[in-house]
């Protein structure tokens, strides 16, 4: 459960709220680092912390794309493919990390590295075509350029290097009044 697994987070989160309900967000994103995905449990989970009906955690779950319902890979590729990334060349970059990691579009690696998903609209359109690998933008992108950011993850990963992402970063904005 969360409260066990976080306590003192969930002690700074609820400090931030005048209201614990609304503190789902960051409770969703303590749940995703814990399940590794918004699983059934991890939903149940967050409702029963916060006093609210699962489907209305699911419900967000479902409309913001940083929350994922399904098992996801260490590193997720989310690329950009609305019409700025589009003309820019979104869709062959989408197709070069499908081939380059062995996956269609939305498929996980064997070895649980890479996730490849197309979202709409990052909103660095003046840097097109993106991508957003764990909530870092890597922006101007082309195929050398993606090649190079795939080997430097998995690079980092050999190193031991940590993912930046997600919690990490979220526990850090706790600290901050």
């Amino acid at each position: 459960m969360l409260i066990d697994d976080y306590p003192a987070e969930i002690e700074a989160i609820f400090a931030k709220y005048p209201d614990k309900r609304s503190a789902v967000l960051p409770a969703m994103y303590l749940a995703q680092d814990s399940y590794g995905y918004m699983s059934e449990e991890a939903i149940k989970d967050v409702a029963a912390l916060l006093d609210l009906e699962p489907t209305q955690v699911l419900s967000l779950a479902g409309f913001y794309t940083l929350f994922y319902e399904e098992p996801v890979g260490k590193y997720v590729l989310e690329i950009c493919n609305d019409l700025p990334c589009a003309l820019c060349g979104a869709d062959d970059l989408v197709e070069a990390a499908c081939n380059k990691l062995g996956i269609e579009e939305g498929g996980t690696t064997d070895d649980g590295m890479f996730t490849v998903k197309t979202v709409m609209c990052l909103a660095a359109c003046d840097k097109a075509p993106m991508l957003q690998v764990n909530l870092r933008y890597e922006e101007n992108l082309d195929e050398v350029k993606l090649d190079a950011l795939i080997e430097r993850l998995r690079k980092d990963d050999a190193d031991g290097v940590a993912p930046y992402y997600g919690v990490e970063a979220f526990k850090e904005s706790l600290k901050r009044k």
